[in-house]
């Protein structure tokens, strides 16, 4: 007895995508209209499916090149650009072929998915850094130096030394690692990737929570970025405890 539609519909939506194929193969000389939707929605998937993957190895380009190396570790910031909140880095080593799906430049993301990889990210890597410095210290040495320090930060937060570092295009000064400086790497490195994600997931937490504490400025959805809301807050209420005075003097002196 042929199985009905809707229980092909259920069948196709439970399948994981590796078993897309059998899936297909299954169904495709069904001559039914609603059979042949699903089987073609399935090779669509499976089209998908296959395009993520070859993304993906092409991102493990510069993971391959230091493949002799036992750790290989990511490097990424967040927060640079803000008027307000700390700049937050994020290193992450992964195992060797390690992959996960639809890992990318957090800035490509959305809030939800890099919700979700960061969850992914934490349970797979061999471990994990964040470093974070606040704005009193960005005021102290200027954003660019606190950057560096919030990246050494991350790096002592690991359980394991790293043999290589793959950096977000920087060269981090005071570290006796290995160093590969990659321009735009959070899109050409999944280590980096991953960092990136920890690193943007990690300060956006921070920001919402900044955001009950000094109510207003809307930190919670501009992360304290100079939107126009943000600044017409600012304008209004002065400076909170968390804004960078170095990045704000002549918005408040307006």
């Amino acid at each position: 007895m042929n199985r009905t539609i809707g229980q092909i519909r259920e069948e196709m939506q439970a399948a994981t995508l590796e078993g897309l194929p059998a899936f297909i193969k299954a169904y495709e000389m069904d001559e039914r209209a609603g059979v042949r939707a699903l089987v073609e929605r399935a090779r669509k998937k499976m089209d998908a499916y296959e395009e993520e993957l070859k993304r993906l190895e092409e991102m493990r380009l510069y993971e391959k090149q230091y493949q002799h190396c036992t750790y290989i570790c990511g490097i990424d910031e967040a927060g640079r650009g803000p008027l307000a909140g700390p700049v937050v880095a994020g290193a992450v080593v992964l195992p060797e072929n390690c992959q996960i799906l639809y890992l990318n430049d957090s800035k490509q993301l959305s809030a939800k998915k890099r919700e979700e990889l960061y969850d992914i990210i934490r349970e797979k890597a061999v471990c994990t850094g964040t470093g974070i410095v606040g704005p009193e210290r960005i005021d102290e040495i200027n954003i660019l130096q606190a950057t560096y320090e919030a990246m050494r930060q991350a790096l002592q937060g690991l359980s394991v030394s790293p043999d290589v570092l793959l950096n977000d295009a920087v060269t981090i000064p005071g570290v006796n690692i290995r160093q590969v400086p990659i321009i735009k790497g959070d899109a050409k490195s999944v280590s980096i990737a991953a960092a990136s994600i920890v690193a943007k997931v990690t300060r956006d937490r921070m920001m919402v929570e900044y955001d009950r504490l000094y109510p207003g400025y809307g930190f919670a959805a501009n992360k304290g970025y100079g939107s126009g809301m943000h600044l017409e807050a600012l304008k209004r209420l002065g400076p909170s405890p968390i804004h960078r005075r170095s990045f704000i003097k002549q918005i408040t002196e307006q």
